[in-house]
């Protein structure tokens, strides 16, 4: 017969064990979560094809929805396709149905430089290979990690700012500022912006 401590314990044992692993499993299941999409497609087609839920668009209106979780963008054009970290901040905008852009920060909080910069080099990268350009350069080259950009960024009244294009297809704004943190205020923290749709800026 065992004793009544311990059966409480055994019990209490497993039932940690069971919400950590409902943890665990909630975790990655929201890790999973995407918006999966291209500009121009019929944003149903959009909804139906992405794991995160979004709510449906408007017949007849230009208007926006954010995920109901958080969620990383997977831009799937054949060619230009490229995939974004978790972001907490995600909008899908519409017009008449259609995916008209995306703004969305992909992050889930404000992040530390050096996670920035491996943030804004690794979609800088993606890009690259995937056949982008860099346009504007001389007025906003692309982020590097070199003294001068670590200088500018650390700058409350700069920050930075690189475009790229996709042929004549699509455009990118990935904007990077410092952030004033209220949880951290010891630290120096950023917020990444990023901007997607047809070319709205001259290269």
């Amino acid at each position: 017969m065992s004793l009544p401590g311990r059966v409480s314990w055994r019990r209490c044992g497993v039932g940690l064990i069971l919400a950590s692993l409902v943890t665990v499993l909630a975790f990655e299941t929201q890790s999973e979560d995407e918006i999966s999409l291209v500009i121009g497609e019929p944003y149903e087609a959009m909804r139906k094809r992405s794991s995160a839920a979004i709510g449906p668009a408007i017949p007849g209106h230009s208007w926006f929805n954010t995920p109901k979780s958080d969620a990383r963008l997977r831009f799937t054009d054949p060619q230009y396709g490229f995939i974004t970290p978790l972001a907490r901040f995600f909008t899908v905008s519409f017009t008449d149905e259609l995916v008209r852009s995306v703004r969305l920060s992909p992050q889930i909080e404000p992040l530390l430089l050096e996670d920035t910069l491996r943030v804004v080099l690794e979609l800088q990268e993606q890009w690259h290979n995937a056949g982008w350009v860099p346009i504007r350069v001389e007025q906003d080259p692309p982020f590097a990690d070199t003294p001068q950009w670590r200088a500018q960024l650390r700058d409350v009244n700069k920050g930075g700012t690189s475009y790229w294009q996709a042929g004549n297809q699509y455009q990118v704004m990935l904007v990077v500022n410092r952030f004033k943190d209220i949880k951290r205020p010891t630290e120096e923290r950023y917020l990444i912006k990023l901007a997607l749709a047809r070319p709205w800026v001259k290269p």
